[in-house]
């Protein structure tokens, strides 16, 4: 079973500056909304142009996405809209080291993806990348609302001016 939007390349057959469309059917996206935890995915697309030094691919592109996410507080669909530039170094597994060790990853690495054979996966790249790409806390209109109802302290209530204020308030009293 896929991961959702497999799209493998196979090693061999990468050129550099090659430009590859990639545009997710019905089927892969229901498949990533599921993974993702989205209502829905109506839009997945991307293109990439790949460079290759060695065993190092370099993927650069563009990622577009339509979804629905539901929001924290409500529950009700949040549409959102996501156009975002990226860049993944593919890398081969390490093999000289125990297959449990930790590898230390530097800011300049966070976006290596490792690989195994003589393929990428590039289709499972892009959806991972959409999963960082999307807001965290989907909030509706309604967000605020529900939340004051239910109890929830607003940002500015519950940081340190806001303890003042409810302080200085009782003193008022």
């Amino acid at each position: 079973m896929t991961k959702g939007f497999g799209h493998s390349v196979p090693l061999d057959q990468i050129r550099d500056c090659e430009r590859i469309e990639l545009i997710a059917d019905e089927g892969e996206r229901e498949r990533i909304a599921e993974r993702l935890g989205l209502r829905s995915l109506s839009r997945l697309d991307a293109h990439v142009t790949m460079e290759r030094e060695k065993d190092r691919i370099r993927a650069r592109g563009r990622l577009r996405a339509s979804l629905d996410q539901s929001c924290v507080a409500t529950g009700e669909p949040v549409a959102e809209h996501v156009d975002e530039p990226f860049e993944i170094v593919f890398v081969p597994e390490p093999r000289d080291g125990r297959p449990d060790e930790e590898i230390e990853l530097g800011a300049g690495d966070c976006d290596t993806v490792f690989y195994e054979g003589g393929a990428i996966d590039l289709g499972t790249a892009v959806a991972d990348t959409l999963a960082l790409s999307i807001e965290p806390y989907p909030r509706s209109p309604n967000a605020e609302d529900a939340l004051r109802e239910a109890g929830v302290m607003s940002e500015a209530e519950a940081g340190p001016f806001g303890a003042l204020a409810k302080l200085l308030k009782q003193d008022d009293s």
